[in-house]
């Protein structure tokens, strides 16, 4: 591990988060720009598989988030252990963190071959468009493997300082989903037109190069992968460590997508053709967060390993900069979809029904996206703190407590536009709440120092 990378204990504050933030937003881009081109060449053959794709969303993403949960769990121990000076401990937690989630990867691909039909029935799918998300998730169950573990590896890479290695690595991986998906999917050359089935493997295809690159960078780079055979209560408490901010944090992480399945549900109500232009809709709001959320990870690292070192008022500096930014975005982000939504939605979508929900969305939800942008960076920075509860806590009362419930009073009310307005509610308030809560943490955790101190010193 490269000491020049572990500089976030020390040093102006803004400059380190813009720096890391910047590589971070290539990978966010790069993920953004995955979803976006599988969207794009879908949405092509017809509404009912934009819609199909649309349906699978929260279930990748609930799946995703299982691995992010990991990750997020590896990189807070490994961040506060490379503060503290612990490197033997970061490599041990490294490699027992990655055994893990090849154990997680076997029981996920398994059990979600089996559920394919009777959950995406209960999603509201059902004929051809059931038929068409079958032939999407049994070629992308077989490739979890490729998604699930180099998340995990990524995160461990950002936890050393270095965003810009990962985002190159998922970088990498667009590139060749570009290349493939029109190929595969609508049978260009001597590829056979495979439809929906071939953007499922296209992206499969993608994902095992970031599976390579992302364990060469561990092993051979920062040489933090370890070939001893370790004892069993060693490897039993990692785990245990790892899974005390990994099982709040995939939780956390699939809340999103599971309250989008909500969501998602209530609007099938009004067609699949709704269904379709909320889904379009929502895989660009990941390229439009892709700023906010690149300080919201980089914080995880930064409020890690200061917390590590007992810096605690860099925190409190990094968190309230990243708030900012995240806010002056989200401002920029609302005069955009106020003028421009229905030219955006329309690459994706001709149809008239479509292309409304998806603009009705998008300018509604303009206003609370810096807000949400608050949420990730707390949440982020709660969990590198060693409070995945608090963090879980947010992201449930934002979810269950806000959004569904008023969700299901606006669609009454409002119809779909009632469902959009509950999430711009539910974000605008979770963004406050995590902020209200992070601080207070960090102003309690400096006077106990400062207590400690003057105990030391009379």
């Amino acid at each position: 591990m490269k000491k020049a990378r572990r500089i976030m204990t020390e040093g102006p504050i803004p400059p380190i988060l813009i720096k890391m933030a910047a590589g971070m937003l290539f990978g966010f881009i790069a993920m953004s720009a995955f979803n976006a081109v599988d969207t794009y060449f879908v949405g092509r053959l017809g509404a009912m598989e934009l819609a199909a794709m649309s349906y699978t969303f929260p279930v990748v993403m609930i799946l995703n988030s299982i691995a992010l949960g990991l990750g997020v769990g590896l990189s807070s121990n490994v961040s506060r252990a490379i503060g503290a000076g612990k490197n033997h401990l970061v490599k041990r937690l490294t490699t027992d963190g990655l055994v893990l989630a090849v154990l997680v990867v076997i029981i996920i691909g398994m059990a979600g071959i089996l559920t394919i039909v009777p959950l995406f029935s209960i999603l509201g799918a059902e004929g051809r468009t059931l038929g068409l998300i079958k032939d999407y998730m049994t070629i992308w169950y077989f490739g979890v493997p490729f998604v699930v573990i180099p998340m995990v590896g990524n995160n461990v890479i950002r936890a050393t300082g270095d965003t810009l290695t990962p985002s190159l690595i998922m970088m990498t991986s667009v590139f060749i989903n570009v290349i493939l998906d029109p190929l595969m999917i609508f049978g260009i050359g001597p590829f056979p037109a495979m439809g929906i089935s071939g953007a499922a493997l296209a992206t499969v295809i993608a994902r095992l190069t970031t599976f390579f690159f992302s364990l060469s960078i561990l092993g051979l780079r920062e040489k933090l992968l370890s070939f001893e055979i370790p004892h069993h209560s060693e490897v039993l408490s990692n785990w245990k460590q790892i899974a005390y901010i990994g099982v709040p944090a995939a939780l956390v992480q699939a809340i999103n997508p599971l309250t989008l399945g909500v969501l998602t549900r209530i609007l099938a109500g009004f067609g699949d053709k709704v269904v379709a232009g909320f889904g379009a809709a929502g895989r660009l709001e990941f390229l439009i967060m892709a700023i906010p959320a690149a300080f919201g990870t980089v914080m995880a690292p930064f409020a890690g390993q200061n917390w590590g070192a007992k810096k605690i008022e860099r925190i409190k500096e990094g968190v309230r900069f990243s708030a900012m930014a995240s806010l002056l975005w989200g401002v920029i982000v609302f005069v955009l979809f106020l003028f421009a939504s229905e030219s955006i939605i329309g690459l994706f979508s001709s149809d008239p029904v479509v292309r409304n929900a998806g603009a009705a969305y998008m300018k509604i939800m303009g206003l609370g996206y810096g807000f949400f942008g608050i949420l990730m960076i707390s949440s982020q920075s709660l969990n590198a703190m060693n409070k995945p509860l608090h963090s879980a806590g947010v992201t449930i009362t934002k979810s269950f407590i806000i959004n569904i419930p008023l969700a299901l009073i606006g669609s009454r009310v409002l119809m779909e536009s009632g469902v959009f307005t509950a999430s711009l509610i539910a974000n605008i308030s979770g963004g406050l709440l995590g902020l209200f809560i992070v601080f207070r943490i960090l102003n309690h955790k400096i006077s106990q120092l400062r207590e400690t101190v003057q105990a030391t010193a009379g």
